[in-house]
């Protein structure tokens, strides 16, 4: 029996520990511990997706499952490290990763390319594939933060302030359509224009340069069949559904039958060869009927949560770099998840974008968590009490 003045003593020990850890950042730590939670849950609904695939063309059930556990492990590592580089070494940054996105995505257009399904988005290195559209998107918000920080009095200038953000973010839209990849490539310029809006832009310029891309956008699919296909093919999603639209009804198929609560983890059936990239751009169809609406909406929450805190520390940083930057992966990360689940609902045109922390993929994971490891560096340096919530968690990275 455990005694009333026992009883107080772990109330008041248990008091201590609160106080002694409320200089803990909640927004970075919430960050940290959803972004756990998805890549955990991406493991377990990616074991499940992929088993039959797997096993009919690798011979091996686990073959995507190990593989992304080692994704996870290294993606987990770099976030670590860059979670406690310096806001001034961070900046850095910005030439060799807009260099490496720009000299990977010319590869991509190059023999040296590895294609699937008549896109060439890979560069082979060893057992892995690198997908330069993946860090093209970190590069360009590392760009126009290094730039609307140093810029930040004549942003209004359409020659200083617009037009180079405009045209850096530009050519690697245009890379990224070679490849092609138009999801990428849409991303990429929703993100200039959404960063150069919170900087101060005037909008006139970028309500300008909308209109103006609009027809070069009409004619990037009037003058593709493969493009006009599948915008013609979102418009009538009930003809073709054994062709074109056949991905898309088997993914709303899947979503569907999962009900309200789905019919629990291992017993989808359109994981079994039916609907194709159920483990990579998919699998937000398999959460879908194997975890039922509830596990959507969940999932739209987690989301929420890591765009809200990561808004939250943008708000509350010291200068325009760090404000910027940390409001551009907040961005990237949610609209990457918009996208990705509009598509897989009918929303929008089908798109090969992963869904971030779950799907198949190492560059998309490995990438997403570098990522948090910049919003986490934001907000460890921009907090008062300059706590990480990666050092609270596995300690000092040496």
């Amino acid at each position: 029996m455990v005694s009333s003045s026992s009883r107080v003593k772990n109330f008041t020990d248990g008091l201590t520990f609160v106080r002694s850890n409320e200089n803990v950042d909640i927004w970075a730590m919430s960050i940290l511990c959803v972004v756990i939670f998805l890549v955990c849950m991406g493991l377990v609904m990616l074991s499940s997706a992929s088993m039959v695939w797997a096993l009919r063309k690798f011979g091996e059930q686990n073959y995507f499952f190990k593989r992304q556990v080692i994704y996870a492990l290294l993606g987990f590592g770099v976030m670590a490290i860059t979670s406690q580089i310096k806001i001034a070494s961070l900046r850095k940054l910005t030439l060799p990763i807009l260099l490496i996105s720009f000299i990977g995505l010319i590869l991509c257009l190059t023999p040296l390319s590895t294609s699937a399904k008549g896109a060439s988005r890979w560069i082979s290195i060893g057992f892995f594939n690198f997908q330069p559209s993946e860090m093209a998107k970190i590069g360009i918000i590392f760009y126009i933060a290094h730039s609307m920080g140093r810029k930040a009095e004549k942003i209004k200038s359409f020659t200083v302030g617009f037009l180079p953000h405009l045209i850096v973010a530009s050519i690697f839209a245009l890379l990224c359509i070679k490849e092609p990849d138009f999801g990428s490539a849409s991303l990429i310029m929703i993100l200039c224009f959404v960063l150069l809006f919170i900087g101060g832009t005037r909008l006139g310029y970028i309500l300008a340069s909308i209109v103006a891309m609009t027809p070069v956008a009409i004619a990037a699919i009037a003058f593709s069949p493969y493009r006009m296909r599948r915008l013609m093919s979102f418009l009538n999603p009930e003809k073709d559904i054994l062709g074109m639209n056949y991905q898309i009804n088997e993914s709303l198929i899947s979503i569907g039958s999962g009900g309200i609560w789905g019919k629990g983890i291992g017993g989808g059936m359109q994981k079994l060869l039916f609907l194709p990239d159920a483990h990579t751009d998919f699998i937000a169809s398999i959460i879908g009927e194997e975890l039922g609406f509830v596990g959507i909406v969940c999932l739209l929450i987690l989301f929420g949560i890591i765009v809200f805190s990561g808004i939250k520390i943008a708000f509350r940083c010291k200068d325009l770099y760090s404000m910027y930057l940390a409001s551009g992966i907040s961005l990237y990360l949610g609209l990457q998840t918009a996208i990705n689940l509009m598509v897989v609902m009918g929303l929008l045109p089908t798109k090969g974008m992963t869904l971030p922390f779950l799907s198949y993929g190492g560059s998309s994971l490995i990438v997403n968590l570098f990522a948090v490891g910049i919003l986490l560096a934001v907000a460890k340096q921009n907090n008062s009490t300059n706590s990480n919530p990666i050092s609270e968690v596995f300690g000092e990275v040496k």
